[in-house]
């Protein structure tokens, strides 16, 4: 897969980008990463990439020229452009997977006030939100994004069985999980797990992951 990142502040995306998972996936070529920075594709001397919306009001919002041509510049017939805003929809494990089956995305992280709106309309694919609320830009959505999709690339995890028994699998809460001691401060490991009983083990996750979700996210089984 690869992943083009469009951003004013490239050098936010180092530190995590450069550890753990994504990291790995990247040595071994599974993902390819790019950081694009946004002023490259301004034409004037001062590299202006914002000014005022038209009609007044606070804030500044991002010009669609240059978010078009670093867009254009790399995009392809697979390309899926995705602008990180908080109207977006909500990203949710199921477009996640559906974005991890993709082969080239395109991120564009918005700032101060957001983007012209000729940005959602005639160039994203997607709008995807990470919660709601008010970030100071896209990045740290990006990074959320990139995160969640690099893991579930086939190869990027030392376990594939990994991505599928943890939460929102199948839309459900991942069942309680215990490692050793079998016995801390009095709090034992439920006898079921140190049986050895591999189908007690299956039916008892299966009925905790649904007594768990129906306690704390009714609305995934609505």
């Amino acid at each position: 897969m690869k992943i083009d990142v469009i951003t004013l502040f490239p050098s936010t995306f180092r530190g995590p980008l450069d550890e753990s998972i994504t990291q790995r996936a990247r040595d071994r070529q599974i993902v390819s990463i790019r950081l694009i920075d946004l002023r490259d594709f301004t034409s004037d001397k001062h590299r202006t990439v914002d000014d005022k919306p038209f009609g007044g009001g606070p804030g500044m919002l991002l010009k669609p020229e240059p978010l078009f041509a670093a867009v254009e510049s790399v995009r392809g017939p697979d390309s899926h452009v995705v602008l990180l805003t908080p109207q977006g929809q909500p990203l949710k494990q199921r477009l996640v997977r559906e974005l991890a089956g993709r082969s080239h995305l395109i991120l564009i992280c918005g700032h101060y006030e957001g983007v012209d709106e000729r940005v959602r309309e005639h160039l994203a694919d997607a709008e995807i939100s990470i919660g709601d609320y008010v970030l100071t830009s896209g990045n740290l959505p990006a990074m959320v994004l990139i995160d969640a999709v690099v893991r579930l690339l086939p190869g990027a995890l030392g376990d594939e069985q990994s991505a599928h028994d943890e939460s929102f699998s199948g839309d459900l809460l991942e069942y309680p999980q215990y490692t050793r001691p079998a016995e801390f401060r009095g709090w034992q490991v439920p006898d079921v797990l140190v049986s050895g009983n591999h189908a007690e083990i299956a039916r008892w996750r299966a009925e905790l992951r649904l007594r768990r979700t129906q306690r704390r996210r009714p609305d995934l089984l609505a």
